[in-house]
């Protein structure tokens, strides 16, 4: 093949992003894509879908990141006619312990503070600003922001489903979720129509003289002379940055999440994306703790279990499906395929999401049959990306994108495709840049890092 001006491993969102804004955005040609699967097909059609810039510091990064991603994605969506369906219903956090409410108003507070959006808090009190619902379609009209709801009845009246356990909500609302497969498509298309190329194979090393990349070695025997190396892949960042003796601080999470049929119509399905925020005991029977505590192997299930389940409905206004998602035992594993998947996982998740949503133990004795995927967090020990040059001179990294790889794809790729043009980078550039392990005020930073902003 001939020279290529950038060779990026890995098609999933992370690297078509970057190959939209070189060649769509930049205007930059000889771009090919390399992947042995098909595109998106590794862990991006796995995902939540989801995105929020509602996220905790040190520092803005973050925020700022999220805020130009989805600036991004709204402006793709009115240009293509909304094809990749997003929508900014929001993320509700709830909780029933009144010990929790000045934990959430601070962290709420922080995150409004570091560009998130105004804070509104409702207390029904005669004062109140007036609470404006959620659009399920439209994604232009809803307000910045978040709304803290305390007042338990203007809660129950917009949200009636919701335990009357509930004494409070956050209600994030730049935030939503959108097509996964219908973004990557488009953005693929763009590229393809602007020059880029995809070629199925496998790279097998990166040829380097004085330093610098020159070349890209296939497992095929092929060799492709390129200065420009973007590491994309996914699960397996660390795995191609050790090509060229590179030791990336990263590690993989296994994350699955449920789909099932909502037959009884239990989840509206103009709901927002929910979030039980408190840890919790699953909801047995005496007769079944009693059964659970006799057997070693089922003792675990009588724990308390962290905060964190989550459903959302699944496709368009007359679809039944519905999602759970509940990371209530992450470990850091190496990515193997097919996933390794829990059996014990959809039940724990749907009895999880009864003390949200008691509607849901009618389940209980005749569940919905669940259909199980899901794919791997690649994350830094921080939870924020990589995203900026390596220690070899034209070899690139976009990654560690760990559960937010969709609602950051757009700045991430926009941001690596400045770094390689050699133009002016955003403020909150060398906050995620690998070289940021190198200042000792930061190594230093991470041994108080509390939050993760991760679900």
């Amino acid at each position: 093949m001939d020279r290529q001006n950038v060779v990026i491993c890995g098609a999933g969102i992370a690297g078509i992003s970057t190959a939209y804004h070189l060649a769509v955005r930049q205007g930059m040609r000889d771009i090919l894509l390399i992947d042995e699967r098909p595109p998106l097909s590794l862990t991006s059609d796995k995902s939540t879908e989801c995105y929020r810039n509602w996220w905790p510091g040190p520092g803005d990064a973050m925020v700022s990141l999220m805020n130009r991603s989805i600036d991004l994605l709204e402006h793709l969506a009115r240009a293509s006619g909304n094809a990749f369906h997003l929508n900014r219903r929001g993320y509700l956090y709830l909780t029933a312990d009144k010990d929790k409410l000045h934990l959430m108003l601070e962290q709420a507070q922080e995150s409004s503070n570091l560009g998130a959006g105004p804070l509104r808090i409702y207390r029904g009190e005669s004062d109140d600003q007036r609470y404006h619902p959620h659009d399920p379609l439209d994604f232009s009209t809803a307000p910045e922001g978040a709304d803290l709801i305390l007042d338990r009845n203007l809660l129950r009246r917009h949200f009636p489903y919701i335990t009357g356990q509930a004494i409070a909500a956050l209600h994030v609302r730049r935030a939503g979720w959108f097509s996964a497969q219908q973004l990557g498509s488009l953005l693929l298309s763009q590229a393809k129509e602007n020059g880029v190329n995809l070629l199925e194979g496998r790279v097998s090393g990166v040829d380097l003289e004085r330093g610098q990349v020159v070349a890209v070695r296939l497992e095929s025997g092929e060799v492709i002379p390129t200065h420009h190396f973007v590491n994309a892949g996914g699960p397996f960042l660390g795995q191609i940055a050790e090509m060229f003796g590179i030791q990336l601080p990263i590690f993989n999470e296994l994350h699955i999440k449920v789909s099932a049929n909502d037959h009884l119509n239990i989840i509206p399905r103009d709901a927002p994306l929910l979030i039980w925020n408190d840890p919790q005991k699953l909801p047995w029977t005496d007769e079944e703790r009693q059964f659970l505590a006799e057997d070693a192997s089922s003792l675990h299930l009588l724990d308390e279990f962290p905060a964190g389940v989550h459903t959302r409905p699944e496709g368009p206004p007359d679809s039944p499906i519905f999602l759970m998602l509940w990371e209530y035992r992450t470990s850091q594993v190496d990515p193997i395929w097919p996933l390794p998947l829990d059996p014990e996982y959809p039940e724990i998740a749907l009895r999880g999401l009864t003390t949200m949503i008691p509607e849901l133990k009618k389940y209980f004795d005749k569940p919905p049959r669940p259909y199980l995927d899901g794919g791997y967090y690649t994350k830094t020990r921080e939870n924020r990306p990589l995203i900026g040059p390596l220690l070899v001179e034209g070899a690139w990294v976009i990654g560690a994108l760990s559960g937010f790889g969709l609602m950051a794809s757009m700045a991430a790729g926009e941001l690596l495709a400045l770094h390689i043009m050699k133009k002016q980078l955003p403020p909150y550039a060398p906050a995620l840049d690998l070289n940021r392990y190198q200042d000792s005020d930061y190594q230093k930073l991470l041994d108080r890092w509390e939050d993760s902003g991760q679900l």
